[in-house]
């Protein structure tokens, strides 16, 4: 696969691994989605850790949009949380993409 085919799929994986992982925490603990209890806890690191590696992107944006209604970061700073989150939702994407082919190929699988 070419790079930009490697790119324009990684994105969507990434995006939607994020969107996933966003929409079940949000169910799970009951609040929106920030960089804050109870959903990034120094007393749970690994689930932090998790929680924020994957949903990150929409951690970020959520709280982004809440400080730029707040007028505490100006459309710049939104702007440049909004590449931030992409570029995040991309690389995991690769991330998600160079898993599922490492195990594939690890189990015997005829991959590629």
């Amino acid at each position: 696969m070419d790079e930009f085919g490697l790119i324009a799929f990684a994105f969507p994986v990434g995006l939607t691994a994020c969107g996933l992982a966003a929409t079940a925490l949000e169910m799970a603990g009951g609040r929106r989605l920030a960089f804050a209890e109870p959903y990034v806890s120094p007393r749970h690191m690994l689930r932090t850790l998790a929680a924020v590696a994957v949903a990150g992107p929409y951690m970020l944006m959520n709280d982004a949009l809440a400080a730029h209604r707040a007028r505490r970061i100006s459309l710049v700073m939104l702007a440049s949380c909004g590449c931030t989150a992409l570029v995040w939702a991309l690389a995991l994407g690769f991330v998600l993409l160079s898993a599922l082919l490492w195990a594939g190929g690890s189990a015997g699988g005829a991959v590629g």
